[in-house]
C-alpha cells in the first residue's frame, strides 16, 4: 500500500483524524473485551467507510427511515462493528455502552447487522453474499419507484431515486448468489448501485489465494460494470477521488476495489487470518494504539470533541432532509395523481377493483391446474396493484406469472421485441438465477413501496431457501409461486419431482407455506398474501384438478389454513386431511368410505400456519379430539403430520424418491391413490377400536 502511515494528510479537519484514530481501536476494545468477535475488518475499513458516511451518504441519523435517503447495505455482516461504528459517529442512538455490548443477547449490537431491530440498519446480513443481491433488489425498486412517480425527471433531480451502496469482502464475492445478483445489475445497467469490494485478500482459512483466484475486476468488466480502483484505503483523498468517479457514472452499476490490509495498522496479527475473528490479545492492542499515536493504557476512549465534531453529519443530514421535504411538498401538490399512486405504493393498498376482480375469479371456478388459476389472478389484479411485481426464473410462462400486456422491467431503451418494456416494467427477467432471485426479491420489498413475487418449479426453491430463510426473519411481503408441486410433475423425473420440500419450508419460522387444492382456494390463498406482511409460499400444481372449494364462503375456507370441506352427517366414524391435488383423492376415498358406512369428514387443509393462527375453538371444530381415526395424505414426505393425525392416524406420503412418468402413473406408483386412503382410515379405525379393546380389558 501506498500509504501506511496514520497522517493528518488528506483529511478534512484534525478532529476527522482523532476520530477515525480512536474509533478504528474500539473493535479490538470490544473484542478483547468479550473474546470473540471480528474486529479486523472493522478496523481497516474506518477510514474508507468514515469518508462515506460523513460526506457522501445521503442520510439523516435523527430520522433513519427518512425515505429519501441512500440506502446502505454491508453485506459482509460479519463486520457489524463496522457499521456500528458510524452509527455510534453519526450518532443513530448507539453509544459506547452499546459497543460494549456487542453480540450480547438483547443488545442493540447484535453480531449481524438485523433490520427492524437495530435503527439505520437496512437488511440483515451474515450468509455472505446476501446483501450484495439485497442491494441490487433497492436499486431496482428505486430505478421503477422513480419511472412510475416522476418519468419525466432526471434520475438525479428524483424524489426517490436513492443510490444503493453496498460493502462485501472476499465471501461474499465467492459466493455464488452474489454472482448471479452482480449478473443480473450488469445486464439491467442499474445505475445509482455502488459495490464497495474490501479487497483485504484474507479469508479465515488465511490467503484467499488457496481458493480464489479469479480476476474479479475482470470479471466485474465482463458483467458490464464501471469499474474504479482505490490502491490505498488510508488516504482519504484517493477515497473521495473512487468515490466521485462512481458518481459520475450515470448509465451502469459501479464497482470499486477498495485495496486494504485487514486490521491494518495491527502490526503482528494485521495482514492475516488472525485479524478475522477472535481476540487480538492484549499486547496487539496495546501495539496497535501506540501505531496510531494513543495512549496504550486507555479503553473505549473517544474524545469528546472529536465525537461532537463527527456528530455534526448530523445538521447536514437534516439539511437535506429539510430541503427533499419541501420539493417533496411541492411534488405532491402539483401532482395529485402521482402522490396518491405513491400513497397506495407504500402502504400496498389493495383496491376496491382489485377486491372485485378477485371475487369474480373466485365466483367463476375452473377445473384448471392451480397454477393456472394463480396467472388468472396475476392477469385480473396486476393493473389494479402497481406495487405488486415480479418475475421468474426464466420459467414465467411455465410458472404462469407472465402477464398479459404488462411490461416487463428492463432498461430504458431496451430494444427486444419479445418482452417489449422499460425501467417502469412490471415482470422481472430474472434469468436462471434462482438464488439471487430470493435476494433480490428481499431487497425490493426492504425498499418499501412493493410487494414482490418471485417464480420457479418447486423443486428449485432449495436453490432460494437461505433467501427464503432471511425473508421470513425479517418478516418481508413477498410471495413465492412454486409450481409443479410434487411427484405428478411425471415425465420430467425425479430430479424435478419435489418431495421433501414441504416439510423443509414449512420448517422455516415465519414462513406460510400454501398448497391450495383447487381454483377457489389459490384465490382465497392469493387473497390473504397480498394483505400479508411476511413471506408467502403458494406450492401449485402442474396437472388440472377438479374444482372442491366453490360452496364455502370465502372468509371461511383457505384463509383459515384448514376447514371442513365435506362432512359426514353423524359424528364421523374418521378424519381425512388432505392438501392440494391430494383433496381431490380424500373426496373419493369418503364416497368409498360412506358406501361401507362409514362416515368421513374431510378437510382442506392448504396452509398449516395459518390454521395454527385460528383459536382452539375452531381448531377443536376442524380436528374435534374426540375423533382419534384420522388420516393425511400429501403428494410430499409425511415428515409433520403425525402431529395432526395422533399416535392411531395413518400417514399417505411419498416417502422415496419418485420415477420418470406420465404424472397420474407415478402417483399410483409412489401409493398415492384413493384406494390408498381408503386402506389408511381402515387401518386407523382398527387402531382405534383395538386400543378401546385393550383399554376396556383393563
Amino acid at each position: 500500500m501506498a500509504n501506511t502511515d496514520i497522517s493528518p494528510n488528506g483529511w478534512r479537519d484534525p478532529l476527522d483524524l482523532e476520530a477515525v484514530r480512536h474509533a478504528r481501536i474500539l473493535p479490538l476494545d470490544v473484542v478483547q473485551a468479550k473474546g470473540n468477535g471480528h474486529a479486523g475488518t472493522a478496523v481497516s475499513l474506518t477510514p474508507a467507510l468514515y469518508v462515506l458516511f460523513q460526506e457522501y451518504l445521503r442520510h439523516d441519523p435523527a430520522h433513519p427511515d427518512w425515505e429519501g435517503r441512500d440506502r446502505f447495505v454491508l453485506s459482509a455482516g460479519h463486520t457489524s462493528l463496522s457499521l456500528y461504528l458510524q452509527h455510534y459517529l453519526s450518532g443513530y442512538g448507539l453509544e459506547l455502552d452499546d459497543l460494549k455490548k456487542a453480540r450480547a443477547l438483547g443488545s442493540l449490537t447484535p453480531g449481524h447487522p438485523e433490520w427492524g431491530h437495530t435503527p439505520g440498519v437496512e437488511t440483515t446480513t451474515g450468509p455472505l453474499g446476501q446483501g450484495v443481491g439485497n442491494a441490487v433488489g433497492l436499486a431496482m425498486s428505486a430505478r421503477r419507484v422513480h419511472a412510475l412517480l416522476e418519468p419525466d425527471v432526471e434520475p438525479d433531480a428524483g424524489l426517490f431515486r436513492y443510490r444503493t451502496w453496498c460493502v462485501a469482502g472476499d465471501g461474499c464475492l465467492s459466493e455464488g448468489v452474489s454472482q448471479e445478483a452482480s449478473s443480473l445489475a450488469g445486464t439491467l445497467g442499474l445505475d445509482g448501485l455502488i459495490l464497495v469490494w474490501d479487497d483485504n485478500r484474507i479469508s479465515i482459512e488465511g490467503d484467499t489465494a488457496i481458493a480464489f483466484t479469479e480476476d474479479v475486476v475482470g470479471r466485474y468488466r465482463s458483467y458490464g460494470w464501471a469499474v474504479v480502483e482505490i490502491e490505498d484505503a488510508e488516504d482519504p483523498a484517493a477515497i473521495r477521488a473512487g468515490y466521485d468517479a462512481a458518481l459520475a457514472v450515470t448509465d451502469r452499476p459501479v464497482f470499486i476495489r477498495l485495496r486494504t490490509r485487514i486490521g491494518h495498522p495491527m502490526p503482528t496479527v494485521g495482514g492475516t487470518a488472525g485479524a478475522h475473528s477472535g481476540a487480538p490479545g492484549e499486547d496487539e492492542v496495546a501495539a496497535t494504539k501506540v501505531a496510531l499515536g494513543l495512549d496504550p493504557e486507555q479503553f473505549f476512549a473517544m474524545p469528546q470533541e472529536a465525537l461532537d465534531h463527527a456528530r455534526r453529519v448530523r445538521e447536514r443530514g437534516a439539511a437535506a432532509r429539510e430541503e427533499w421535504q419541501g420539493r417533496y411538498d411541492a411534488w405532491r401538490a402539483a401532482h395529485p395523481e402521482q402522490a396518491a399512486l405513491h400513497d397506495r405504493m407504500r402502504h400496498r393498498d389493495v383496491t376496491p377493483a382489485a377486491r372485485e376482480g378477485l371475487a369474480a375469479l373466485r365466483a367463476q371456478p375452473q377445473k384448471a391446474a392451480t397454477r393456472i388459476a394463480s396467472g388468472a389472478v396475476l392477469n385480473g389484479i396486476s393493473a389494479e396493484l402497481p406495487w405488486l411485481w415480479g418475475g421468474s426464473a426464466d420459467l414465467a410462462e411455465t410458472n404462469n406469472v407472465a402477464i398479459k400486456d404488462a411490461r416487463s422491467f428492463t432498461p430504458t431503451g431496451y430494444a427486444g421485441d419479445e418482452w417489449p418494456g422499460g425501467p417502469d416494467g412490471t415482470l422481472v427477467h430474472f434469468g436462471i438465477r434462482e438464488h439471487a432471485m430470493g435476494a433480490v426479491l428481499n431487497g425490493i420489498a426492504l425498499a418499501g413501496y412493493s410487494h414482490p413475487f418471485g417464480a420457479t418449479f418447486f423443486v428449485f426453491s432449495d436453490y432460494m431457501k437461505p433467501s427464503v430463510r432471511l425473508a421470513a426473519l425479517m418478516g418481508l411481503p413477498v410471495t413465492y409461486v412454486w409450481t409443479h408441486d410434487s411427484v405428478g410433475v411425471g415425465e420430467d423425473g425425479p430430479t424435478h419431482q419435489p418431495v421433501e420440500h414441504l416439510w423443509a419450508h414449512r420448517a422455516i419460522p415465519g414462513l406460510d407455506v400454501v398448497r391450495p387444492a383447487d381454483w377457489v382456494e389459490t384465490v382465497d390463498a392469493w387473497s390473504r398474501a397480498l394483505g400479508s406482511d411476511r413471506p408467502t409460499a403458494l406450492v401449485l400444481s402442474r396437472q388440472g384438478v377438479p374444482v372442491v372449494g366453490d360452496a364455502v364462503p370465502a372468509g371461511e375456507g383457505a384463509v383459515r389454513g384448514a376447514y371442513v370441506l365435506a362432512d359426514a352427517t353423524t359424528t364421523p366414524d374418521a378424519i381425512i386431511v388432505a392438501t392440494g391435488s391430494e383433496v381431490g383423492l380424500a373426496l373419493q376415498a369418503r364416497d368409498t368410505l360412506a358406501s361401507e358406512g362409514i362416515g368421513v369428514r374431510v378437510v382442506s387443509a392448504p396452509c398449516l400456519e395459518w390454521f395454527e393462527e385460528q383459536d382452539l375453538a375452531y381448531r377443536e371444530s376442524v380436528l374435534p379430539r374426540a375423533v382419534t381415526a384420522r388420516v393425511s395424505v400429501e403428494a410430499g414426505t409425511g415428515t409433520g403430520w403425525h402431529r395432526y393425525v395422533g399416535t392411531n392416524g395413518e400417514i399417505v406420503s411419498v416417502e422415496e424418491f419418485g420415477a420418470s412418468g406420465a404424472g397420474d402413473l407415478v402417483l399410483a406408483e409412489r401409493g398415492i391413490t384413493a384406494e390408498a386412503v381408503v386402506a389408511a382410515v381402515h387401518r386407523s379405525i382398527a387402531s382405534v377400536r383395538s386400543d378401546e379393546k385393550e383399554r376396556n380389558a383393563r
